[in-house]
């Protein structure tokens, strides 16, 4: 019986520490910018939008997946799983999807949105964040408080200055649009 009790204790214990999750993300991006983006994930800002993040890549869900919205001084936006991929997605329709997991419930912050901030996009629904994510390029202060941070670039700030950039006012890729190679989970 004390050897139950014991094994009882140890299983509330470590379900009283929660998941462990990830740390970060790393993104190999290919087209006309090559290179690795490193992201640090912020896991007890935003603990639900990292988990989903962190399971869509560790599924591969990521790979193959464009930067289908890229504003010049503004950000690069992907991870459009239903509609974004490169072999097999529609890119006229890049940008509407998601993946087949439930929308999120907002998870604001007082994190600023500068350089390198990645937040998670959204329809005019605050409680809409499913798999797309964006990257700022620089600080947006009219995103503050307004849409989930998930993590910061640590590492290719110079590969993101080379994906290749949108046209008109909702920053639409023309042609072949760079994308991410493969996504992997870090620790």
């Amino acid at each position: 019986m004390r050897k139950l009790g014991s094994l009882a204790a140890v299983a509330a214990a470590l379900l009283a520490a929660g998941p462990v999750l990830a740390t970060g993300l790393k993104i190999e991006v290919a087209g006309e910018a090559n290179g690795v983006i490193l992201v640090d994930l912020l896991e007890e800002v935003a603990p639900k939008h990292v988990a989903q993040i962190t399971a869509l890549a560790a599924e591969g869900q990521y790979d193959g997946v464009a930067f289908h919205r890229v504003i010049e001084g503004f950000m690069a936006q992907t991870g459009d799983v239903a509609m974004g991929k490169m072999e097999g997605g529609n890119m006229a329709m890049a940008g509407t999807g998601g993946s087949d997991r439930a929308d999120l419930p907002a998870e604001f912050s007082d994190i600023a949105y500068e350089r390198g901030v990645v937040g998670m996009a959204r329809s005019a629904d605050p409680n809409s964040a499913n798999s797309q994510f964006f990257i700022m390029f620089t600080e947006y202060p009219s995103l503050n408080g307004q849409y989930t941070v998930v993590g910061r670039v640590s590492e290719g700030l110079d590969v993101l200055d080379q994906i290749k950039r949108g046209t008109g006012r909702n920053g639409a890729v023309l042609g072949a649009p760079d994308y991410m190679k493969r996504v992997t989970v870090t620790e």
